[in-house]
């Protein structure tokens, strides 16, 4: 192994390591990192770790992933009745939830969007709280998909390393 590899590794398990965290952040693309993590491993190993087929189905998870995350908490708003505003007002609500008081802001703050909006709209307050829990549902939902899936992809990553 030569000195370009154990950069590319070293590199890889940086980048991987930045893909979990990316996986509660939401400004982040954890999946994605996790998986670009697979690459230069098998970059480096001389594309002997992993088949073709392993990195195929490896991408076609991580883009369904990626679709979910951004789905899954409008489709939790959605289910629970929240208005379009709400939905937006939770995304924005996530972002300031993350800057201000990480990591539990992200749920607080889509949680807050969603009611502000809800009762902007004129929402009694049993429907406001039903929509802000459907993003808090939806939000913890993709947190939890992005964490497997690039739980699974820092495993292999691990495990081929040696």
């Amino acid at each position: 192994m030569n000195a370009v590899d154990i950069v590319l590794i070293v590199v890889g398990f940086i980048i991987s390591l930045v893909g979990l965290i990316g996986c509660v952040a939401p400004a982040m693309p954890g999946t994605p990192l996790n998986f670009l993590a697979l690459i230069l491993l098998s970059l480096a190993k001389d594309w002997q770790p992993f088949s073709a087929t392993f990195l195929i189905v490896m991408a076609i998870i991580t883009i369904i992933v990626t679709v979910l995350e951004n789905v899954i908490p409008a489709w939790g708003a959605r289910k629970y009745g929240a208005e379009k505003a709400s939905i937006w007002l939770a995304l924005a609500g996530t972002f300031i939830g993350l800057i201000f008081f990480p990591p539990l802001g992200i749920f607080i703050g889509a949680f807050v969007g969603a009611l502000v909006g809800e009762f902007a709209h004129g929402k009694e307050a049993s429907t406001a709280f039903k929509a802000g829990w459907g993003v808090f549902v939806g939000t913890f939902l993709g947190i939890g998909i992005k964490l497997v899936a690039s739980g699974i992809m820092f495993f292999y990553f691990i495990r081929n390393v040696f």
